[in-house]
């Protein structure tokens, strides 16, 4: 890739696996660029089983052991689910928070925002449906101990320690395992933080997980605060536990290179690094996937991209634009609010294992999912009620005996069965109208989160490629691409593991913050006149300072290091802002101007043209440094086409655009030729997934195996 370190060595592998809600994906590529792909159910119950199980398949198509195959290993990139699944099922470390005395309910009041915190805007007004969080510490669980720092950091009251040893030792009696604490503008003078640190560590010993606001958020928003440093606490402990378990067993077998974990802001760190910042796993496995298209796109110089991931329990979509992907300042998890920077991930309820359900005479899809166990009735592991992936069976977009490259055989006639029990006759149609009624609901849902993201935000669909990839999303591309608009879908090479992909392809990452608050006078015809530079090029240099320090710690050097500066800027007395890149370079006054002149044309591109109100006054409010530590990774091998029918034979499939089955030719993927398009309706078939083009649609292969669908 253009901006990859490269080696011709066949003996390096680089490996990126993802841990999915249904499948484990696995991308090995060696330092030539050739790729194998494949993937193995996720083992909810210890999720480093499913990675094995994975790593195997490939090293036993390489024709080695395990053991030889990792041995070669330079690299090895994770993103897991495991955070998000603690946090999903409620089942993280029993956590306690240390807080100033006063504002022990501010996790509890959540700033009103807990009852309607993840609802869905067309679900607003059901106030019966409006429920706060389950709390992740309970009350008894919250002390409050005498201390007060000002806005300033001047220390008001001093700490009372006396009273901070009687509240870990109650806690201690309690069964607490990790220790949240934030206190009252911490961020600006932490000595009081500091101290608890080091009592909680005096009393309760070093066995437990200990979380300082300063450290995980030093940054205004007391509650956003609150809940971030919260959440790293209760995710600690299980994030910790399984990456030195997994890390542990891949030395065992062979493994002596990097072991990274993909976080949620755009990039790999460590796995120490990771156990300490546990909360910014949250968005760990989707992230990977947006990472690597940013990877591929620019490789095939596509500046706006629409990424979409359709697994077997949820479709994860986001926004590459101009090159860089969206990000959010604070991002909502679990019903909570997270103050930390995440690319930007919209999530439904809709994957190939979305359950299918008749209710008061309607057919609805989702949001509740069959997971991996017991699956989708075909899957005949127990699984009763029907999913997407029975419909597209019934429908013959997949094929029972291919399926996971003929590893896992589908009940057709089960999938038929169900569908005809709990959806057809409760409707009084056919099978196949039910199972159509299935595939284009899940379409819409699709289709209409894809237009809440593009022209919800005042941006063209059209504009943009779609890149669809996960288990299911090469199989309904086409259906909810079509029906949003864009002109190309673009199926990655890696798409059946793109999120594996992604933790292979990412650079070592980090991120450092402050909130200063900084304000030009209302009125002002050169507002930027307003901020001083020398004040600005000092947080940055401090930010940056700790940047450098973080990657010269992993071993990168200064030459593999890019830095990236942003800036929260708003109007005056608004409660939201804007996150604005900062250019490289000295900080002078025009500088700032261009910062300010950056975030009127990003808040009218965001609310349409005249919403900014210039003689409002501007604040900036929180300065942020992005720092990428480049590693070493190959470029895509050229394809190779492997001698053999291109389309070894049709089958029916039913279109359900036209309403009628189509003999459609089935192609193998691999022996499609390069840049020959072919007409649809067609089925594209991989070992790992299947690809659904519709009549009156075209697809294509290019040189290093990327599957386009024109429409």
């Amino acid at each position: 890739m253009s901006e990859s370190i490269t080696t011709s060595r066949t003996d390096q592998l680089y490996v990126g696996v993802d841990t999915g809600g249904t499948f484990t994906d696995l991308v090995v590529m060696d330092g030539d660029g050739r790729t194998l792909t494949n993937k193995a159910p996720t083992t909810p119950h210890a999720l480093e089983e499913g990675v094995f199980a994975a790593l195997r398949l490939v090293a036993a198509e390489r024709g080695e052991t395990l053991e030889e195959m990792l041995d070669k290993v330079e690299s090895f990139g994770h993103g897991t689910t495991q955070a998000t699944n603690a946090l999903i099922e409620r089942r993280g470390a029993r956590t306690a928070l240390i807080t100033t005395r006063g504002f022990g309910d501010t996790l509890i009041i959540q700033r009103l925002m807990g009852a309607t915190a993840g609802m869905p805007t067309e679900s607003l007004a059901a106030f019966r449906n409006r429920r706060h969080p389950e709390p992740l510490v309970p009350r008894s669980l919250i002390a409050e101990v005498p201390e007060r720092v000002d806005q300033a950091g001047s220390v008001l009251v001093p700490l009372d320690e006396a009273a901070v040893r009687e509240a870990v030792r109650r806690l201690c009696e309690e069964g607490v395992e990790a220790y949240a604490v934030c206190l009252l503008w911490s961020f600006r003078n932490p000595v009081h933080e500091r101290r608890i640190g080091e009592i909680i560590r005096e009393v309760a010993g070093d066995g437990v997980y200990i979380s300082l606001s300063h450290e995980v958020s030093p940054v205004i928003g007391e509650y956003e605060r609150t809940a971030t440093t919260v959440l790293n606490s209760y995710l600690g402990p299980t994030v910790e536990r399984y990456l030195e378990r997994l890390e542990r067993r891949l030395r065992e077998h062979g493994l002596t290179g990097r072991f990274s974990v993909l976080n949620s802001i755009g990039g790999v760190m460590s796995a120490r690094d990771a156990a300490s910042r546990a909360v910014v796993l949250l968005a760990s496995g989707p992230t990977g996937g947006i990472i690597g298209s940013r990877h591929l796109a620019r490789e095939l110089g596509h500046t706006h991209v629409i990424t979409s991931d359709m697994g077997g329990t949820s479709f994860d979509v986001g926004l590459i634009v101009e090159g860089r992907p969206v990000v959010s300042g604070i991002t909502e998890v679990g019903r909570y609010h997270v103050n930390a920077p995440m690319v930007d991930i919209t999530a439904i309820g809709a994957g190939g294992g979305s359950i299918a359900t008749v209710a008061s005479g309607e057919l609805r899809v989702g949001p509740d999912s069959a997971g991996a166990f017991p699956g989708p009735v075909a899957y005949g592991r127990g699984g009763e009620r029907v999913t997407v992936t029975d419909a597209d069976l019934v429908l013959g977009i997949i094929d029972p005996d291919t399926f996971l490259g003929g590893r896992m055989r589908l009940d057709r006639e089960a999938a038929r069965q169900a569908v005809r029990e709990q959806i057809a006759e409760p409707l009084g149609i056919g099978v196949v109208e039910a199972a159509a009624g299935i595939r284009r609901i899940v379409d819409a849902k699709m289709a209409d989160t894809l237009r809440q993201l593009t022209i919800g935000r005042g941006l063209d669909p059209r504009d943009f490629v779609l890149y669809a990839y996960g288990g299911a999303g090469p199989m309904h591309c086409a259906g909810f691409g079509g029906d949003l608009g864009v002109s190309q879908i673009l199926v990655p090479a890696t798409s059946m593991a793109h999120s594996a992909y992604g933790a292979l392809a990412s650079d070592i990452q980090h991120a450092a913050e402050r909130s200063e608050l900084m304000s030009s006078t209302p009125g002002g015809a050169t507002p930027w006149g307003d901020f001083s530079a020398d004040v600005i090029a000092g947080v940055f240099a401090d930010l940056e300072a700790e940047c450098l320090d973080r990657l010269h710690g992993d071993g990168i050097h200064d030459a593999d290091i890019a830095l990236a500066r942003s800036v929260d800027v708003r109007f005056r007395s608004q409660n939201h802002e804007l996150i604005v890149p900062l250019a490289p370079g000295p900080i002078a006054p025009d500088t700032i101007q261009t910062l300010i002149e950056d975030f009127e044309r990003a808040y009218e591109d965001n609310y349409g043209k005249g919403a900014g109100f210039r003689e409002a006054g501007f604040e900036l409010t929180r300065f942020r440094v992005d720092a990428v530590g480049r590693t070493p990774k190959p470029g895509f091998a050229a394809r190779e086409v492997p001698g053999g029918p291109t389309t070894p034979g049709t089958r029916p499939v039913y279109d359900v655009t036209q309403e009628t089955w189509l003999d459609t030719p089935v192609l193998h993927w691999n022996r499609i030729p390069v840049d020959a398009p072919v007409e649809g309706p067609a089925i594209v078939e991989h070992p790992t997934t299947t690809v659904h083009v519709p009549a009156g649609r075209k697809v294509s292969v290019d040189a290093v195996g990327n599957l386009l669908i024109t429409l």
